[in-house]
């Protein structure tokens, strides 16, 4: 450091959540020190063209060379929100090894890599934290790692990801189809030019990974989470839910089962009861179940440059504390486990499907039996009227069973003769 009191900050990427976190230092350099002992400053922020100006901060902070700030011992701490897999892994490494303590907002790396990153952390007695790399400005990862470690968890459900749970809420509130609820999204900003991260869950899986591996002290990455996206969602089928007293929401889920975790990021039914199902817009929650404290939520923006960028600020006053102390690396990984991921199709759930099929004797039968040999039993049928008086639509619910026991009898009862279309088929939230 320059000076005894004095710790400085260089920020990889000055994109939208890199700007917030630099103007949040400026913003509070007094209340920094009151709160940590020491004071900060953002001593370089690495962008890929340093000789472009930037408003609002000074060109000499600037550098298009990593190098720079790795050579520099007087940087204590290295805050990552560029994104991606490469090269912010490499970025981190070199950081890590070099004696400098992170920051990073980057779920995809910490989904991926976060158990090499975080072993690494440990051997070189440095913090590695990444409270913005799950659910935006809520804070989640140290109340998990911290505030709940008392507690045996065995669940954590979240709605982590804004986009997609705006595009549900104008289809449940306004009647859209998804294709026109994505575009409200995309003009409004919600949603990128490419929005495949989001609508196809990979996004909110990433999170999930992140969340389970704390939750279960189990190591999960990405490749483990089943995904699927809510393209195929429907305006018929949110009335239809609205019907049955339920709400749809794209639901990131893991449990801890005697048989392993299970982690899947799926459209659900879930009931307008409960909590999760009032969660609308941009706003995320995460709801965790722990054998002490019971239920828990946490509530939030889960997105924008405040939000993210005041959990990487947390994050950094943390450092600047154990800094002062003399404490780094005192809270590491927690995945001390090492529990099997189950198959998807080993989970037992209840299932939402619509069908549309021929209108006469014999084709409620023809469906029971199917669903009869593969163990389904039918909870709950309604029958639609259609635009035609020879088709009719059934929407079933079943009782909880077996994914492949359902997916098999799904299969069947497409090859049936007087089943016209499988028009969906949602999982159910118990």
């Amino acid at each position: 450091m320059t000076d005894k009191g004095l710790i400085r900050i260089a920020i990889l990427g000055f994109g939208t959540v890199g700007a917030g976190v630099y103007q949040l230092v400026q913003r509070q350099k007094e209340e920094l020190e009151a709160k940590t002992g020491r004071s900060a400053e953002v001593a370089k922020v690495l962008v890929r063209d340093a000789s472009k100006p930037r408003e609002g901060i000074d060109a000499s902070v600037l550098t298009d060379s990593f190098k720079e700030i790795l050579g520099d011992p007087s940087i204590d701490i290295v805050v990552e929100v560029m994104g991606g897999i490469e090269p912010a892994r490499t970025y981190i490494t070199q950081a890590l090894q070099a004696g400098k303590n992170v920051v990073t907002a980057n779920k995809d790396l910490m989904a991926t890599h976060g158990g090499e990153l975080l072993a690494l952390a440990k051997e070189m007695g440095k913090d590695l934290l990444f409270e913005a790399a799950v659910a935006g400005g809520i804070p989640i990862i140290r109340p998990m790692k911290q505030c709940l470690a008392g507690n045996h968890m065995t669940q954590v459900m979240g709605i982590v990801n804004g986009t997609t749970n705006y595009i549900l809420t104008k289809m449940a509130q306004e009647g859209m189809e998804f294709d026109e609820a994505l575009a409200k999204a995309t003009e409004l900003g919600y949603a990128e030019a490419d929005p495949t991260a989001d609508i196809e869950a990979y996004d909110a899986g990433r999170k999930l990974a992140i969340l389970a591996s704390l939750a279960f002290h189990s190591r999960v990455t990405f490749s483990d989470v089943y995904t699927e996206g809510i393209t195929k969602i429907t305006a018929a089928d949110i009335r239809y839910a609205r019907e049955m007293g339920s709400v749809i929401k794209l639901l990131a889920i893991a449990r801890e089962t005697a048989e392993g975790i299970e982690a899947g990021v799926q459209p659900m039914l879930i009931s307008q009861s409960h909590p999760m199902a009032a969660v609308n817009d941009v706003f995320n929650a995460v709801f965790i179940h722990g054998d002490a404290v019971d239920d828990v939520m946490f509530y939030g923006r889960g997105a924008g440059r405040f939000p993210t960028a005041s959990a990487c600020m947390g994050d950094v006053v943390d450092i600047m504390r154990n800094i002062q102390y003399g404490c780094t690396g005192r809270i590491g990984c927690g995945c001390y486990r090492q529990l099997p991921i189950k198959p998807m199709a080993d989970t037992e759930q209840k299932y939402f499907f619509r069908l549309r099929c021929a209108d006469r004797p014999g084709v409620l039968a023809a469906i029971s039996s199917v669903m009869g040999r593969m163990g389904v039993s039918i909870k709950q049928m309604v029958q639609k009227p259609t635009e035609n008086d020879t088709v009719a639509e059934l929407v079933l619910i079943t009782d909880s069973v077996k994914e492949a026991s359902f997916m098999e009898a799904l299969e069947e009862i497409k090859g049936l003769d007087v089943v016209y279309e499988v028009a969906s088929m949602i999982r159910v939230h118990e």
